[in-house]
């Protein structure tokens, strides 16, 4: 199984973090990025105000035949978007280990300012040693 992408996206949509784990994908301009996000967030707002569900929290899943996008958003509004094969199983489970990993890395960093970009290379390694190690 693989898993090919993880996005970060803050309260107001921004792009906090993109890692992209398999060489084989196309690389994306940084706009095309950002624009990716930013149409997540606003489908994912639209998509919990009009669920037939009371208090709906939007987009949880998102599955083609080629990928699988998966949403974990956090209490706060910080969303974690994981990027997988269709057939990658315990996607939730990958999600909340990243969350605890950006917790542990990232936000207990004292240098590490709100909603800003990350740039942490503890996070980093350890995040790509938990990729590699996905069965």
């Amino acid at each position: 199984m693989v898993v090919y992408s993880l996005y970060i996206l803050n309260k107001a949509a921004g792009l906090i973090y993109q890692r992209d784990f398999n060489e084989g994908l196309k690389r994306l301009s940084s706009n095309d990025y950002l624009v990716l996000s930013g149409t997540f967030h606003a489908v994912y707002a639209i998509a919990s105000q009009i669920s037939p569900v009371p208090s709906s929290s939007g987009i949880e899943v998102l599955e083609t035949e080629t990928f699988r996008l998966q949403c974990f958003q956090t209490l706060t509004g910080t969303k974690f978007l994981l990027i997988s094969e269709p057939r990658q199983q315990n996607t939730d489970a990958i999600l909340r280990r990243i969350y605890e990993l950006y917790a542990d890395y990232v936000i207990k960093n004292p240098f590490y300012q709100i909603e800003m970009p990350v740039r942490c290379d503890l996070f980093d390694r350890h995040l790509a040693t938990f990729i590699k190690g996905i069965p």
